[in-house]
């Protein structure tokens, strides 16, 4: 017996549905737990022969919640731990929504974090500005809120500057920048201040913000995200090195799709500024 238009139709939706149930069963109870070390060379113009080698370490877009544990906090730890970064970089986003139940036990999971320049900390949009800043603190990081700090690697200065989320006009982010002598890493949330950081000749950042998609759909991609420059990985556009790490977990669903969540070692590299390379 034929099939007719409304059955095909009607078993076509049904597969549908089964594929989709199945790919965000597996990005719930898989992927979204299948954290992973992305290794990658960042290149800085500018940068000091002494500090060619200087590894750091980037954790970020923890979202602590009932879905992100505090023992999903402590892997994060203990994966870059366990490749020994000189310098540990914490993006933002330590809970989500504000939510001050979590802010806390996150800074605690994240206390055992060392390195021996350094932790320095960021904010996200999902940070208060007062809770999880002071929690940090107490765990000893150093906490930038559109504020600069030099620290000195092998006998050589080094500036990291570090902005808060909503600190977003090029004039800001130069107040903070301005009258530098020394080689700048900018830290912002947001790799959308890719823009802000080329027109103040920055010559690297360091973001988080876009989950690299979270969920990212054959064909299609992550449509909703097109305002990004850079959704994930390292990218270099007119001297000035930006990466983006796809943070470690998740906000609004607790899934993963073709988006495994990461921490980053990243090796500062000495590069003249060149043209765009993507």
């Amino acid at each position: 017996m034929a099939l007719t238009r409304r059955a095909l139709l009607q078993t076509g939706a049904s597969m549908f549905a089964g594929t989709a149930v199945g790919v965000l069963g597996h990005g719930y109870a898989y992927e979204r737990e299948a954290l992973r070390a992305v290794s990658a060379d960042l290149p800085v113009a500018g940068l000091a022969p002494e500090h060619d080698g200087v590894r750091l370490g980037l954790i970020t877009d923890l979202h602590h919640s009932q879905f992100t544990t505090q023992t999903d906090v402590a892997r994060a730890v203990d994966l870059a731990m366990a490749h020994s970064p000189d310098i540990a970089i914490l993006g933002g986003d330590y809970v989500s929504l504000q939510n001050r139940r979590y802010m806390e036990p996150c800074a605690e999971a994240l206390s055992p974090l060392t390195a021996p320049q350094g932790v320095f900390a960021v904010l996200g949009n999902h940070d208060d500005d007062r809770v999880m800043p002071g929690a940090l603190a107490r765990r000893g990081f150093t906490v930038l809120r559109d504020q600069r700090t030099v620290i000195t690697v092998n006998g050589v200065p080094l500036e990291l500057a570090g902005i808060r989320f909503w600190t977003r006009k090029t004039v800001e982010i130069a107040r903070v920048v301005s009258s530098s002598a020394y080689t700048t890493i900018l830290l912002a949330h947001d790799p959308r201040m890719l823009t802000e950081a080329l027109a103040l000749a920055i010559p690297a950042v360091l973001s988080g913000h876009t989950h690299g998609g979270q969920v990212v759909l054959p064909f299609l991609g992550t449509p909703g995200l097109r305002d990004f420059p850079v959704l994930a990985g390292m990218a270099s556009r007119n001297g000035t090195s930006i990466f983006v790490s796809r943070g470690v977990g998740t906000v609004y669903v607790p899934v993963r799709v073709n988006c495994p969540p990461d921490v980053a070692i990243l090796t500062l590299r000495r590069q003249s500024r060149s043209v765009d390379k993507r």
